[in-house]
């Protein structure tokens, strides 16, 4: 359930015109920039890019990299793109550098549907001159590499209809692959994790609980470490609530010393239009706090007003 409200008294003319006037003069009003961007849908954040560098003659992406500055200008520059290109930009970033930024990798691959990675495959693609699978091929290695290559290429299906018999099948051969020898099974837990739709993987899990007294994610914390087991909790959980895992990785970005920024602005700029209803009430069930106090103290000035608009503060 998306958080984002949209007041249906402005129209996009006026969204424009009242942006143009934010960036002129001496400064930026942030605040507006804010206010009218920050409650709009993505088809109408698109819509105003396309209407502002049709009257305006400039790219609007451009004018918020030149007026905004630091965490607000991240944020604001992601939360402007498309899903599929937000999630691209995301992952690219990720492999870029020394080391690789393993917790966005994950966050993103295991846990979208398969015609969402179809999309950002595409994405990536166009923007980058080079296919996803390259990508993740040379920045990472083992059986994390081979997890995550099999879900970029997509053999998931993503029909709503399933087969109770299969399901059992693969509680049990899951159970085979893991807890029950000596070792672990790595290609055939990645081979029923990556090539079942969720629904069919939901039903599996659900049968793994009822048959061995507990859920399969206690054997991935077991049997496997790392990476690996990282990205295995996230494909799990991505399937079966999907709300608790993004609300963890809220926890993780809030907690300790220091606010992890780039963790907060990912999960909230790509799930604020999805399911950050439901974020919430997992975080306030983990924390006791709601999000938006958490919000409130680890930020500070425009960029918390902006955080806090996006889920649903202010």
């Amino acid at each position: 359930m998306s958080t984002i409200t949209v007041p249906s008294y402005l129209s996009m003319s006026e969204d424009v015109h009242g942006l143009y006037r934010a960036f002129k003069g001496f400064g930026c009003d942030e605040k507006k920039v804010i206010q009218i961007l920050a409650h709009r849908t993505q088809l109408q954040r698109l819509a105003i890019a396309d209407a502002y560098h049709g009257q305006y003659g400039e790219s609007i992406h451009k004018r918020l990299k030149s007026e905004l500055h630091g965490k607000l200008e991240r944020a604001m520059l992601l939360w402007m793109m498309g899903a599929a290109q937000r999630d691209a930009m995301l992952i690219y970033e990720a492999t870029q550098g020394l080391g690789t930024k393993d917790s966005a990798l994950i966050g993103i691959i295991c846990t979208r549907t398969p015609s969402q990675i179809y999309e950002i495959k595409q994405a990536y693609h166009a923007m980058y001159h080079q296919a996803l699978e390259r990508q993740i091929d040379g920045d990472t290695s083992g059986d994390y590499r081979k997890l995550l290559l099999a879900l970029v290429r997509g053999n998931r299906s993503e029909t709503l209809a399933v087969d109770p018999n299969l399901a059992l099948g693969d509680a049990m051969e899951l159970y085979r692959a893991g807890e029950g020898r000596l070792g672990t099974d790595e290609e055939i837990i990645i081979h029923i994790l990556t090539t079942r739709s969720p629904t069919q993987l939901n039903m599996a899990l659900q049968y793994y609980r009822q048959n061995f007294g507990h859920d399969f994610e206690k054997a991935i914390k077991k049997e496997v470490s790392g990476r690996f087991e990282n990205a295995l909790l996230a494909l799990v959980q991505g399937v079966c609530y999907p709300a608790r895992y993004f609300a963890q990785e809220l926890v993780d970005a809030t907690k300790g010393l220091g606010t992890k920024e780039e963790g907060l602005i990912r999960v909230i700029t790509t799930r604020a239009e999805i399911d950050m209803y439901y974020i919430k009430q997992e975080f306030l069930a983990m924390t006791r706090r709601t999000l938006e106090a958490v919000i409130a103290s680890e930020t500070s000035g425009d960029f918390q007003h902006f955080l806090l608009s996006l889920v649903g503060g202010v």
